[in-house]
C-alpha cells in the first residue's frame, strides 16, 4: 500500500464514523418522533428503551450507511481540494482514478460487509424490533384512552369515556 493510499483512506475513515453516527442518530430520532406518542407514559425502564434502541438502529443501518459514504468521501475530497493536496497529486502526474482508487477499495468492502449483515442480521433484529414495538404498544392500553373518544382497542367493545380518573399505584411497602 503506498503512502497515497494511505492518506486517503486515513482522510476518510474520520469523516466516514462521525457521519455514520450522526445519520444513524438523526434515523433513529426520526422513527422515534413517529413512534414518541405510544412510548410516552408507559413506564418503560432503561433497558428495555436502550434495547429497542439497539434493535432499530440494526435496522436502520442500510440507510445510514450509503448516506454517511457519500458524504464523508465529499468532505474527504473537500478537505483535500482546500489543502491543495489534491493539486499537489494532479500535478505529480497521479490520474484522477488512481487517487480515487483506495475510496473504491473501502467502499466495495463497505457494501460486501453491509450485504452480509443485511443478509444475517437485519431480518432477527427486525423480527426483535417489531416483537418489541408491539409489546410496548399493547403493554399499558389504558393509556390510549381518551375523554369523551370512542376507543375500541378491546376485541369485540367499543366504549366511550366521559371523565377519566388516573390512579398512581402504590409502592407496595
Amino acid at each position: 500500500m503506498k503512502k497515497l493510499d494511505k492518506l486517503i483512506i486515513k482522510a476518510f475513515i474520520g469523516p466516514f464514523v462521525a457521519t455514520f453516527f450522526i445519520t444513524l442518530f438523526v434515523l433513529i430520532m426520526q422513527f422515534f418522533w413517529l413512534w414518541i406518542d405510544d412510548f410516552v407514559g408507559k413506564g418503560l425502564d432503561a433497558g428495555t428503551i436502550l434495547m429497542f434502541i439497539w434493535y432499530q438502529s440494526a435496522v436502520l443501518i442500510p440507510l445510514a450507511l450509503p448516506l454517511s459514504v457519500l458524504l464523508s468521501s465529499l468532505m474527504t475530497f473537500g478537505n483535500l481540494g482546500e489543502s491543495f493536496e489534491l493539486v499537489a497529486i494532479k500535478s505529480a502526474g497521479i490520474s484522477l482514478m488512481r487517487f480515487m482508487r483506495p475510496l473504491f477499495i473501502v467502499a466495495g468492502c463497505i457494501a460486501f460487509g453491509a450485504f452480509l449483515f443485511s443478509n444475517y442480521v437485519i431480518p432477527v433484529a427486525n423480527l426483535k424490533s417489531r416483537t418489541l414495538l408491539a409489546d410496548i404498544v399493547l403493554a399499558k392500553p389504558a393509556f390510549a384512552i381518551k375523554e369523551g373518544v370512542f376507543f375500541d382497542g378491546i376485541d369485540k367493545f367499543a366504549i366511550k369515556i366521559g371523565k377519566r380518573k388516573l390512579t398512581i399505584p402504590s409502592s407496595g411497602m
